[in-house]
């Protein structure tokens, strides 16, 4: 059973910076990615990372988040600067795997598989 872990949320002041980190069997997937949920809201991708370390971002969040890999620690990890108060939402880790089921999700101009996702990590953003 593949488990995703996630950590590092909490409650920052607009313009702080958070580092979330994802805890999973990284060779394993084809694509590993950063999905989120803001209450009342349908769930967004927000970064995403191929096995060939490809990144691609969200609008929103281009130039403030950076998604990286360390398939030594067999750890992701989203980078997040600049927060501000609409970046308030659950972060969930997401991996996708060929051959296996999933949810599909956007992120710019391209689609992606989730096929696990981790339990997430709140992040609360005040201004």
């Amino acid at each position: 059973q593949v488990q995703l872990v996630e950590s590092g949320g909490g409650s920052v002041q607009a313009g702080g910076s958070l580092t979330l980190s994802c805890a999973a069997p990284l060779y394993t997937f084809n694509n590993m990615g950063w999905l989120r949920q803001a209450p009342g809201k349908e769930r967004e991708g927000v970064a995403t990372i191929d096995r060939n370390g490809k990144t691609n971002y969200a609008d929103s969040v281009k130039g403030r988040f950076t998604i990286v890999k360390d398939n030594a620690n067999n750890t992701l990890y989203l980078q997040m600067n600049g927060l501000k108060p609409e970046d308030t939402a659950m972060y969930y880790c997401s991996a996708g795997r060929t051959g296996f089921s999933g949810v599909w999700y956007t992120v710019g101009d391209s689609t992606y598989k989730s096929s696990y996702r981790g339990q997430g990590t709140q992040v609360t953003v005040s201004s």
